[in-house]
């Protein structure tokens, strides 16, 4: 229960004494910050409702409110808003309280078992931007609901069954006819070491594919590639699985790099098995079709207010479509995981493909629909308002971007007089999480389904709404307790007096409310936005009140056990975006 259910709960409680509804005693945190705490505005809809005055209304709520000792403060204003302050006293206790907690005043759920499929990377290509946003936001996602009690299971859903190993193939036997894969009924054993580098796999992909683009004939031989693979031509399975082996470990490397992870490292390819038992039990349920030799299913409905084509399962030539690869992925899914729900953090150009999905994996029982999510983002642009390219106009490696944020993460570091005369181990380690930070928070701080533009000074600034001004807020707060327990200073009770105390204890409660829009909205800039305000709010209370060389010994205590709740908090909330914090800048 966060605070604002819990105030909701005892204004409601007024409220129905009052002979209105309970309902009516929807508490939340003040517009008017300078004007109170909290706000109720329910005696206005209920004065409509009544047709009475909703001031009068309001009085007799607020009557009943005074009468309880947790509020410093009940008034009404205007024509019958209730304005709500708690004494100080009960926002100590609530804050030792949160503080305690294993979530630190986070809200919690009834649990749900949730696949989240991100990332999604094509085996062979190398990672490039396109796929940071994905990557960002299914990890903290999955990080989030995790946290409010949720059991995620994070998957790759790798890239590797389509037509780009069918071109792979194709472009490697027209290089190097002599390998053995090729060799006519070749069944193996195959040599373990593959016979090609990474390097040569991300030379060949663009090559191979242009070469399609152009040639009719390449392409035709790239579709043929792909349905002998899928048949399960030995050679081409074996090529097939160097070609995964490389891509994967490149891939670790690179996400490893971002502080992303994954429970499964599975493709497309892991559920090939499912699908013609999945065509067959399609085709008698009545839902498959013929269509020029390809076999589809027909999801158009009654009332569609845009046109729903019908998804190829299999083509004309007998090779398998995404669709249908997706299809049996979810099934997979339930079979194995179990999930109550499966989202998808997935561009939101990927729209129509996942509304024909999840249309007919419910109309086939395979899963209801309406639980399965496209949890869609917007693109990162560059300040030309266009999708973020290299200056020569090409899309840029993520590895090449990562390098790019690094250097810039260092000069700025430099300029700042941090991290200085560190082990070259440790500034290394600073930049890369000062980097990231400022990469994953750019991202994340913005409502996931908008565009964004990739400005690199201002995401690097250690002022402002950035990752490294959240580094640096969270960093200080350690290095004032270290301070204050060398001069034998500790955390104690809590007990709020100053103004500036309150206002950090307020963003400090304010967390369980944050966190359960991040987490029912799937967008984690409500935790961006918390996370920010909590270090504005500890920056005025260190700027306003003594800390350390307060001269009191309670309220020196006192103000110390605030700090460390603020970092705690904090840092905890960093963690849930994927944002890890320096032992010292």
């Amino acid at each position: 229960m966060t605070l604002t259910d819990e105030l909701s709960d005892i204004v409601g409680q007024a409220f129905e004494a009052e002979g209105m509804s309970k309902a009516a005693g929807a508490v939340r945190f003040s517009d008017r910050p300078d004007l109170a705490q909290f706000q109720c505005n329910g005696a206005l809809a209920a004065a409509k409702e009544r047709k009475a005055n909703p001031r009068m209304l309001a009085e007799g709520v607020v009557a009943r409110l005074r009468q309880d000792g947790r509020f410093r403060e009940v008034s009404v204003a205007g024509p019958g808003f209730i304005n709500l302050a708690l004494t100080d006293e009960d926002l100590s206790r609530r804050v030792e309280i949160a503080n305690l907690a294993e979530g630190l005043g986070g809200w919690t759920k009834a649990p749900e078992t949730i696949v989240l499929d991100y990332g999604g990377p094509n085996v062979a290509k190398p990672l490039h931007v396109g796929h940071l946003r994905s990557a960002i936001i299914g990890e903290a996602l999955k990080r989030i609901l995790r946290a409010a009690g949720d059991d995620v299971i994070g998957d790759i859903h790798l890239g590797d069954w389509g037509l780009q190993m069918g071109q792979l193939i194709s472009e490697l036997e027209l290089r190097r006819p002599e390998l053995p894969y090729f060799a006519a009924g070749a069944a193996g054993p195959f040599p373990a070491a593959a016979p090609i580098t990474l390097a040569d796999l991300e030379d060949m992909y663009p090559a191979a594919s242009a070469a399609c683009r152009e040639d009719p004939t390449r392409a035709d031989l790239a579709r043929k590639a792909t349905k002998a693979l899928q048949d399960g031509k030995p050679g081409y399975r074996a090529l097939w699985r160097h070609f995964v082996d490389l891509s994967v470990a490149a891939l670790r490397r690179d996400y490893a790099d971002l502080d992303v992870d994954f429970d499964l490292w599975k493709g497309e390819a892991d559920v090939d098995p499912l699908i013609p038992g999945m065509i067959a039990d399609l085709e008698a349920k009545g839902l498959v079709e013929l269509s020029d030799g390809a076999k589809i299913i027909r999801l158009a409905e009654e009332g569609d207010k845009k046109e729903i084509p019908p998804i190829i399962l299999v083509n004309s030539e007998g090779a398998v479509g995404y669709h249908a690869t997706d299809i049996a992925t979810i099934i997979d899914r339930v079979r194995t995981n179990r999930p109550d729900r499966i989202f998808y953090v997935v561009d939101g150009r990927q729209a129509l493909h996942f509304e024909q999905v999840f249309r007919a994996s419910g109309r086939a029982g395979y899963f209801p629909s309406d639980r399965l999510e496209h949890l869609w983002f917007g693109t990162m642009n560059g300040k030309d308002g266009k999708p973020f390219k290299t200056r020569a106009g090409g899309v840029l490696k993520l590895r090449d971007l990562i390098d790019l944020v690094e250097g810039k993460a260092l000069e700025r570091l430099t300029e700042s007089g941090l991290a200085k005369d560190y082990p070259e181990a440790e500034t290394r380690e600073v930049t890369r999480k000062v980097a990231v930070a400022a990469l994953k928070f750019a991202d994340l701080s913005n409502p996931r389904t908008t565009d964004y533009v990739f400005d690199l000074d201002r995401f690097m600034s250690f002022e402002g709404k950035t990752g490294p001004y959240l580094l640096y807020a969270a960093v200080r707060i350690r290095s004032l307790l270290v301070k204050g327990k060398e001069a034998g200073a500790i955390p104690g009770a809590l007990r709020i007096a100053a103004a500036e105390e309150r206002d950090l204890a307020l963003s400090l409660l304010a967390f369980g409310d944050m966190m359960r829009l991040a987490c029912e909205k799937r967008m984690p800039h409500h935790l961006c936005e918390h996370v920010f305000n909590l270090a504005q709010a500890f920056s005025r209370f260190y700027a306003g009140c003594r800390i350390v060389d307060e001269p009191t010994p309670e309220v020196r205590a006192s103000r110390l056990a605030l700090a460390a709740a603020a970092g705690r908090q904090i840092e905890h909330a960093l963690d849930l975006l994927g944002i890890a914090v320096p032992a010292r800048m």
